[in-house]
C-alpha cells in the first residue's frame, strides 16, 4: 500500500482495522483485471481508499455504491453515530462530502466511480461482471440479506465476494453480515479464503 495513500485511509473516520483494509487493497488489485471492484457501503471512503488505491494499481475501477445517509447502526441516538456528518438542513446524515474529500485526497479521482443511491437501484441497473464486491453496508438481516442477493450473482468466477463484519460469537456483534457469509458458502458458489479479523472472504467457483 502506497505510504500516501495509507495515511489518508488512517485518517479517514470509518470503522475498518489496518489488516483488513490491507486485505482489501491486495485483493482489488490482484482482481481487478476481471471486471470491476464494487463496494456495497463507502461511508466516508476509508475502506474505499484501500479498495480504490488496489485498482488504480491494476489499471481497474472502483465503483463506491452508498446513499450516503448512513446505516442504522449511524443514525442519531444509535452507538455508532457521529454527530459531525449530520446535516441540520436535511434532518439527516450525509456523509458524501466526506467522501468526495477522501477521494481527492487519495488522488482516486480518475478510479473511482459514486453511484449516489441505494444498493438495490444500483443492482438493477449493474450489468457487468464485477472482480470483487465487497458488502459493508446495513447490518440488519434484512438489509445484508438485499445486498447479498442483490450482488453475489454479479461476482465473475475467479472473483472475490468480501463481507465486513463477521461475529462468530453473538455476544460480539450483529449477526446478520456472517449470516449472509455461511449462506454464499452453503450455496456451494464460493470457496472460502482465510479471514483477516472480521473480514470474511470468498472466491467464485
Amino acid at each position: 500500500m502506497p505510504p500516501q495513500a495509507l495515511e489518508v485511509a488512517l485518517a479517514c473516520k470509518g470503522f475498518l482495522d489496518l489488516d483488513e483494509g490491507e486485505r482489501l487493497y491486495q485483493l482489488a488489485r490482484d482482481h481487478a483485471h476481471l471486471g470491476p471492484i464494487v463496494e456495497i457501503g463507502s461511508y466516508c471512503g476509508k475502506s474505499s481508499v484501500y479498495l480504490g488505491t488496489g485498482a488504480r494499481a491494476a489499471g481497474g475501477t472502483l465503483v463506491c455504491v452508498d446513499h450516503h445517509r448512513g446505516n442504522e447502526e449511524n443514525q442519531r441516538g444509535e452507538l455508532y453515530h457521529d454527530e459531525e456528518v449530520y446535516n441540520p438542513a436535511a434532518q439527516r446524515n450525509d456523509t458524501l462530502p466526506f467522501l468526495r474529500e477522501t477521494i481527492r485526497k487519495a488522488d482516486l479521482e480518475d478510479v473511482a466511480i459514486l453511484l449516489i443511491t441505494k444498493s438495490t437501484k444500483a443492482a438493477e441497473i449493474w450489468k457487468i461482471p464485477a472482480g470483487m464486491v465487497f458488502i459493508d453496508g446495513g447490518h440488519t438481516q434484512i438489509a445484508a440479506d438485499t445486498d447479498y442477493e442483490s450482488w453475489s450473482p454479479k461476482v465473475v468466477s475467479g472473483g472475490i465476494l468480501a463481507i465486513h463484519d463477521l461475529f462468530p460469537d453473538p455476544s460480539e456483534g450483529g449477526q446478520a453480515p456472517i449470516n449472509i457469509y455461511r449462506r454464499a458458502v452453503a450455496s456451494g458458489d464460493f470457496e472460502e479464503l482465510p479471514t483477516v479479523k472480521t473480514l470474511g472472504i470468498l472466491r467464485r467457483k
